[in-house]
């Protein structure tokens, strides 16, 4: 079996790696816009070899791992190029715009839209490793729409790799995502942002910034260049929960001016049933 991986970072990186645990025999050809990153991961032992977009017709199965803009450019092309048996899945935090896009193609049934839930503030080859999944959602989007005989064997393999699965409909996911992770990485870039204004020592950021900083503003080293391109195309709900969260911040200054400290000590109290919820997940 020959696979293809489209983008070597975090989560093509790691799942190359995991396929090769657990599939017998695959060969792994890594595709990458940054040559450096196709060296690393030739040098890790990531892929076999390098491969180059113009052969990904003999390919059995494609990961695309790339920004979630060039995956729409990219995406229908890609489809094209399949052979009959053949299976296209992606790995972006937005399916909306993705889905509609191929949605008339007459290799549909050949790609499966998903989103493993297992990335971190690091990027590029030199971040991935095994078990990265392990333990982790995997969201399905449309499935119902690629062909069973291959659905069934990404289900199994995405299973073999540690990962439990989620059934959602493309705008479902794209809205959840918004309120669950889009809005945590703007809270931490602006978080970063307005410590970085404010305190123009670099020392006491270094010196004063506690455990709760730092795991704060951890998303804010995220890529531009990769979350970008989320914003963009999941703006309508993105900006429904930022003003959502704009409202909660505006309404916690108020109880702070008006010295209103009961309030405050309720609000946080009922906030902290996250702990249970967020326990539960851990657990999973």
């Amino acid at each position: 079996m020959k696979i293809y991986i489209i983008g070597i970072g975090l989560i093509g990186g790691s799942m190359a790696m995991d396929l090769k645990t657990i599939i017998e025999g695959i060969e792994v050809f890594g595709i990458d816009s940054n040559k450096k990153h196709a060296n690393q991961a030739l040098e890790k032992g990531i892929i076999d070899r390098i491969g180059t977009l113009d052969n990904v017709a003999e390919a059995d199965r494609v990961i695309l791992s790339i920004p979630v803009k060039e995956s729409l450019a990219l995406l229908p092309k890609l489809l094209d190029q399949l052979h009959s048996d053949a299976l296209l899945w992606d790995v972006g935090s937005t399916k909306e715009q993705l889905c509609e896009l191929i949605a008339n193609h007459s290799k549909r049934d050949q790609f499966l839209a998903a989103h493993p839930i297992a990335g971190t503030e690091f990027s590029g080859p030199q971040a991935a490793h095994r078990d990265l999944f392990n333990g982790k959602p995997q969201i399905l989007c449309e499935s119902n729409k690629t062909r069973p005989d291959l659905l069934t064997w990404a289900k199994q393999t995405f299973r073999e790799m540690g990962m439990y699965l989620r059934f959602m409909e493309a705008a479902e996911h794209d809205k959840h995502m918004a309120y669950v992770s889009h809005l945590s990485h703007i809270s931490s870039f602006m978080l970063g942002k307005t410590v970085l204004e404010k305190e123009e020592d670099e020392n006491n950021i270094f010196d004063l910034a506690g455990s709760g900083f730092e795991s704060t503003v951890r998303l804010a080293k995220s890529s531009p260049e990769m979350w970008t391109p989320i914003f963009e195309q999941n703006k309508e709900n993105v900006i429904e929960i930022l003003d959502a969260y704009i409202k909660n911040l505006e309404h916690f200054k108020k109880l702070l001016v008006n010295d209103d400290y009961k309030s405050l000590f309720r609000e946080m109290k009922n906030t902290n049933q996250l702990t249970s919820i967020l326990n539960g997940i851990s657990k999973k």
